[in-house]
């Protein structure tokens, strides 16, 4: 079984010591190594280059958004899941747009993680399911009618859009859709043009705030 590498950035010990018994009572997930602040972290995804990066958003040197930023620009493939106490959804704005796989609160379970870990890792993408919630209830509820007309979405597309929205992949996609995954990519490139996105995390924040997918 090949095992998901993962490098554990927060500023306090206990903490990633907690998370890493945590996860490595998981048989598929492995710690590679830990940093206690943002210049740490950097060096370390260097040199391990580790599948995914918990990175903790409050920390001394560089604080989790501006090693985010860091990290992006030196290493694409490395995916990143922020860790934070904070239900603030400008941090989740900002991280999400800088280009974070993920979004997970420290006092969550620790499925929701795993779980988090696990989607991203291939390819989807994970919003814990309260901010996911404000996302949602933050928003005027629009028909849905009304989103594929206003934004033209095909029927097809918007199916499409809310799986994003569930972390599923494209081979995922395209065994619930009954397509191939090549027919599901032309529609995922077509869907971000269209709503004017970048990657399938922003798609699904994009799904969430519009009320096209339900919690």
């Amino acid at each position: 079984m090949k095992k998901i590498h993962i490098l554990l950035v927060d500023d306090h010990s206990m903490v990633r010591q907690g998370l890493k018994q945590i996860l490595e009572l998981e048989e598929d997930l492995a710690i590679v190594g830990q940093a206690g602040n943002g210049e740490d972290a950097i060096k370390l995804v260097q040199t391990l280059k580790p599948d995914i990066v918990l990175l903790d958003i409050n920390m001394p040197l560089l604080n989790g958004i501006q090693t985010l930023r860091r990290l992006k620009d030196i290493n694409k493939t490395t995916k990143i899941i922020m860790l934070t106490f904070h239900g603030d959804q400008e941090y989740l704005f900002e991280t999400i747009n800088l280009g974070a796989n993920g979004y997970v609160l420290k006092d969550a379970e620790s499925e929701s993680l795993v779980k988090a870990i696990r989607e991203v890792y291939r390819g989807g993408s994970y919003i814990h399911p309260t901010l996911a919630y404000n996302l949602a209830s933050d928003n005027n509820k629009v028909n849905n009618n009304k989103i594929l007309s206003d934004i033209k979405l095909t029927r097809r597309e918007y199916e499409v859009l809310t799986l994003i929205a569930d972390g599923l992949n494209n081979k995922e996609i395209a065994s619930s859709l009954y397509i191939s995954e090549k027919t599901v990519k032309n529609h995922v490139s077509n869907i971000f043009k269209k709503i004017n996105v970048n990657d399938r995390t922003q798609a699904a924040i994009y799904a969430y705030k519009h009320n096209i997918k339900k919690i």
